[in-house]
C-alpha cells in the first residue's frame, strides 16, 4: 500500500516549507505567524489579571505622502511594497494607525527575531533593580563554567553592550557559529561533531580576537549569554520571567511564546513571538518611563541610561543610522533625540520616541536579498515622517 506525500494543506500544490531554512523568504511571510508548527516552543503567560486598554483615536496617516530615496508614495501603499504583516502607532497613549496585512490578525502572534534582543536587555535592567545581580561584575561571577571561555573577564555590562572581545562569526556561512546556532536550537537538525545546544555552542568558544570592551560588534551570542544569566540569577526559566517580569504587569491581551532549543532553553536572541498589540503595550510602557497601573514596571532609571546611549557604531550601520548608537541590547536610533529601536531580521520593529509621546511597531517578512537594507532605511524614514506629521496635530 502506497502512503499519501503530506502536503502544506493552506496552498495545495505547493512545495513543503523545508525544516531548514523555514524562516527565510519566501516562506517567512506564512511561518513567522506560524513559529509554533516549525520548531518547539514555549509559553509566556498573560496571567489572569487586567488587560491594559489601549484607546483609538484612528488618523488617516495612510493617506500621508512620503518621500522615499527612490520616489514619493502614500503610507498604505508603501506597506504594501516593503512586505509588512502589520503596523500600530500609538500617539499620546493612543492608536492612531493600526494596519494588519499577510493574513496577520489580532489575536496572532508574530516572530520579532532579533528585537527579543531588547526584551532580555530590559529584564537584565530589572533584575539589576532587584538586586539580582550587577552589570558591573563578571559573567563569570554568576556562570563560573565560563572561565575555560573566552567569556573569562567580560563583564554583564560589556554583553549587554555586545563589546566583548570574543570570536563568534554571525554569517551563514557553512560551519559558521550562527549556523551552528540554528541548527541546534532553530531548525534542531543535529549535525555530527557540532553543539546540539546553545550552552554547548557558548561553552566551545575559546578565542577572542581583542580585549573586552573595545569596540562594538554585533554577535547574537551575547543576548544568548546574557539569557542564561538571568535564567541562573532569578531561578527561572526564561519564559517564566518574561511572563513574570512583564507581560503579566503589562495587561498583555494574548500570551506570548519564545522558540526554544532541545534542552530547553529560550533563544534570549531571537525566539520572541508576540500580537501587534501587545508589543505595543511594551513599547508604550517605555515611552511612559516603565510604569503602568500604578506599578513602576520597568526601572525608569534603566529607561533613562539606555537612551542615553553608549557604544558607537562602525561605519558600515551609519548609513541606517548616521547618528546611532548602542546600549543595553537597544539600538540607538538618534543619540540627539534619543530615541530607541528594537529591530529584528526581516523587518521587526519596535520604536520608542519617549519625546514625542511616539511609539509605532512593524511586523514584516522582508525577502532575503540584496535590497534588505534599503528596505530598513525605507522603513526609518516612513515612521520618522509618520512621526512628524503627529507632531503638527
Amino acid at each position: 500500500m502506497t502512503g499519501m506525500q503530506p502536503r502544506d494543506p493552506h496552498n495545495p500544490g505547493a512545495p513543503l516549507i523545508p525544516r531548514v531554512g523555514w524562516d527565510m523568504s519566501p516562506w517567512n511571510r506564512w511561518t513567522f505567524q506560524h513559529v509554533r508548527e516549525m520548531t518547539t516552543t514555549a509559553p509566556i503567560w498573560r496571567g489572569s489579571g487586567p488587560v491594559r486598554p489601549l484607546p483609538e483615536s484612528l488618523q488617516p496617516l495612510g493617506e500621508l505622502m512620503v518621500s522615499f530615496p527612490d520616489g514619493k508614495c502614500s503610507v498604505a501603499d508603501f506597506l504594501e511594497l516593503n512586505f509588512t504583516a502589520g503596523l500600530l502607532v500609538l500617539h499620546r497613549g493612543r492608536i492612531v494607525l493600526e494596519y494588519y496585512m499577510d493574513c496577520l490578525r489580532p489575536q496572532n502572534q508574530h516572530l520579532v527575531m532579533s528585537a527579543t534582543k531588547s526584551f532580555t536587555g530590559t529584564l537584565t535592567g530589572m533584575l539589576m533593580n532587584k538586586g539580582l545581580l550587577d552589570v558591573r561584575k563578571p559573567v563569570t561571577h554568576y556562570l563560573p563554567e565560563l572561565a575555560a571561555t573566552a567569556y573569562r573577564g567580560a563583564t554583564v555590562q560589556q554583553l549587554l553592550d555586545m563589546s566583548s572581545g570574543v570570536i563568534f562569526d554571525e554569517s551563514l556561512n557553512e560551519g559558521s557559529h550562527m549556523q551552528k546556532g540554528l541548527y541546534a536550537g532553530w531548525y534542531r537538525q543535529p549535525v555530527p561533531g557540532w553543539p546540539r545546544t546553545y550552552w554547548e555552542l557558548i561553552l566551545s568558544l575559546d578565542e577572542a580576537e581583542r580585549s573586552h570592551g573595545a569596540l562594538f560588534n554585533y554577535r547574537s551570542i551575547e543576548s544568548c549569554v546574557l539569557g542564561f544569566v538571568l535564567q541562573r540569577v532569578s531561578g527561572m526559566s526564561l519564559a517564566d520571567l518574561m511572563s513574570y517580569e512583564l507581560w503579566v504587569p503589562m495587561g498583555a491581551e494574548e500570551d506570548a511564546y519564545i522558540v526554544v532549543d532541545d534542552a530547553g532553553f529560550a533563544i534570549a536572541s531571537g525566539g520572541l513571538c508576540a500580537t501587534l498589540r501587545d508589543l505595543g503595550r511594551f513599547a508604550q510602557l517605555l515611552v511612559e518611563g516603565g510604569a503602568w497601573g500604578g506599578r513602576q514596571i520597568i526601572p525608569s532609571g534603566w529607561i533613562e541610561a539606555t537612551r542615553n546611549g553608549g557604544v558607537e557604531l562602525p561605519e558600515d550601520m551609519r548609513k541606517l543610522l548616521p547618528n546611532g548608537a548602542y546600549h543595553n541590547q537597544w539600538w540607538i536610533e538618534d543619540t540627539r533625540r534619543r530615541t530607541i529601536w528594537a529591530r529584528g531580521h526581516g523587518g521587526q520593529t519596535l520604536y520608542v520616541d519617549p519625546g514625542a509621546e511616539f511609539a509605532a511597531v512593524k511586523l514584516s517578512a522582508f525577502p532575503d536579498d540584496d535590497t534588505v537594507n534599503q528596505r530598513w532605511i525605507d522603513d526609518r524614514v516612513a515612521l520618522l515622517a509618520i512621526r512628524a506629521a503627529l507632531s503638527e496635530r
